[in-house]
């Protein structure tokens, strides 16, 4: 990217709270605060959008005014549904937040198979009776883990899982035999063959045309009725009806879901009142200076716009997701 010849201007969206780090934004740069009713007005001139409001669907609505964008930056690592025909055509750059926010979200993924591993929801069931009922509980160590998602947030729970005693594979695009972080990787569109071997299912890919619905009935009914799933990807990954069923009949064990769909979750639906199920309401890389980490991200590549340099996690926009170069197996 070539260095602006003049100082940049940046339109920065926000909903409530106000960017984080500003003061360093603002000393690189002309910054525009708006919420999304204003954003036509101040996307007018401005060469960069910084999306703080991350999720706003405001860029698609205010097109019309973007004539003189560069780059888009969103403060989330998923961002699928922020893109759309014009914006994937045009020759604006767009980068995300992946591998912000990837630890947390590992560390997540963790705790729900602790805690579906040592029954720590029937401990509190238990606790709220005042019963004291003495239960066996299972080891992970040597547990199998399919992570459905080789990118950063995959990658990190791969690190993690290994880290105490659990054997994982990975799903990706394309399968392959031997890496660094994971046993090896399965085509994800192999799932229905290859998913009976694994004792936790785990999701943390993006949503995109491939991978929408990519875990269906078909996938449930394949997996070990001992088996757990996972998902700290995007709801979208898992179609909910079918979910719902195999959790009711007993087809799998049990599923802890930090993202659903629709989201949230209509209140009545039939997952709430489950035993075997925990949610949790889209949380799972939301820890105490997440918000910061995300503003220091966007300082960094705005340093790296203003003098030229390429800039870090570009979305390919076709794809919806940053491409990675995988590392294969150590030799």
């Amino acid at each position: 990217m070539t260095a602006p010849e003049r100082r940049p201007v940046v339109a920065a969206l926000y909903r409530e709270a106000l960017p984080l780090r500003l003061t360093e934004v603002e000393e690189l740069a002309e910054v525009r605060l708006t919420k999304a009713d204003g954003l036509a007005e101040a996307l007018d001139g401005a060469d960069v959008l910084y999306q703080w409001h991350s999720f706003s669907p405001a860029l698609r609505e205010n097109w019309g005014a973007a004539s003189s964008l560069q780059w888009v930056h969103a403060t989330a690592a998923g961002v699928s549904q922020l893109m759309f025909d014009e914006l994937v055509a045009s020759d604006i750059t767009y980068t995300n937040s992946r591998g912000v926010l990837s630890r947390a979200i590992a560390e997540f993924a963790l705790g729900f198979v602790l805690d579906m591993a040592k029954d720590a929801q029937g401990s509190f069931r238990l606790q709220q009776q005042q019963r004291w009922q003495h239960r066996v509980t299972r080891k992970i160590h040597g547990q199998s883990v399919l992570v459905v998602g080789t990118g950063s947030i995959g990658r990190e729970t791969a690190r993690l899982f290994r880290a105490v005693g659990m054997d994982v594979d990975g799903a990706a695009r394309a399968g392959r035999p031997g890496d660094c972080d994971f046993g090896r990787i399965h085509s994800s569109a192999d799932l229905v063959e290859v998913v009976h071997g694994y004792d936790y299912l785990v999701l943390a890919a993006p949503l995109t045309a491939d991978t929408r619905g990519l875990v269906n009935a078909d996938v449930l009914a394949a997996m070990k009725p001992s088996a757990h799933l996972i998902n700290v990807g995007r709801g979208e990954l898992v179609s909910t009806g079918a979910l719902t069923e195999a959790l009711a009949s007993g087809s799998i064990a049990g599923a802890a879901l930090d993202v659903v769909h629709p989201e949230p979750l209509p209140a009545g639906h039939a997952l709430w009142n489950m035993d075997n199920v925990i949610i949790t309401p889209h949380m799972s890389g939301d820890s105490e200076d997440y918000l910061d980490d995300l503003g220091k991200l966007f300082v960094d590549n705005l340093k790296r716009y203003c003098s030229g340099q390429p800039l870090e996690n570009v979305v390919d926009k076709a794809l919806g997701f940053v491409p990675a170069s995988e590392p294969s197996l150590a030799t």
